[in-house]
């Protein structure tokens, strides 16, 4: 998976909007204003930070040498994924997905019902 096809899938996402907070290197996908996905948007490989629950946060650490303690965020709860093709596609999907759900998860109730398709 590319990082354009990162950026698209995190697009995609139900009530998902792209923003700039830290200059424009790095997108930043939120939803409800709570981040879900950083994707610095130069340097080779390719990267993205995603959310993810503290355990399997280290699970998927010990599983892939491309996935590691997220890169300025909180270690605990952020992973930095490199886009170097040793993780499949699928995974990476899932991923991205698991993060916007632990955001959504967290959100107050009443804006969760305000997401499109919830």
């Amino acid at each position: 998976m590319t990082r354009d096809d990162v950026l698209d899938l995190c697009a995609a996402l139900p009530g998902a909007a792209e923003d700039y907070p830290f200059g424009d290197g790095v997108a930043v996908y939120k939803v409800a204003e709570r981040m879900f996905a950083l994707i610095p948007l130069d340097g080779t490989p390719a990267s993205v930070n995603l959310k993810c629950d503290p355990g399997l946060a280290l699970e998927l650490r010990t599983r892939y040498p491309s996935v590691s303690p997220g890169y300025h965020q909180n270690k605990r709860h952020w992973n930095t994924v490199v886009l170097d093709g040793s993780i499949a596609d699928a995974e990476l999907r899932w991923m991205i997905s698991h993060s916007y759900e632990l955001v959504v998860a967290g959100l107050p109730r009443a804006v969760r019902d305000r997401l499109p398709g919830r």
